[in-house]
């Protein structure tokens, strides 16, 4: 079953007063799909935060699918 590295990014203003992109968390899954890996993590986001609302931490969820486990 294919591997998937999915990334919670929040956009925020740095120091030097530009947008960039913050990580708030990270998951690898292991998951059928590019969709399905994205939703596991949004579970496992949620139980991590102990809330039901990721995107009050996130704006975005960005799964790739990884070779390797890491």
């Amino acid at each position: 079953m294919p591997r998937y590295i999915v990334r919670f990014l929040k956009d925020v203003m740095g120091d030097n007063g530009h947008d960039r992109e913050a990580c708030q968390a990270s998951f690898e899954m292991e998951a059928g799909s590019q969709a399905e890996a994205s939703e596991l993590a949004k579970v496992e986001f949620c139980k991590k935060e102990r809330t039901t609302d990721w995107s009050l931490y996130a704006d975005r969820v960005e799964a790739a699918e990884t070779e390797f486990p890491s």
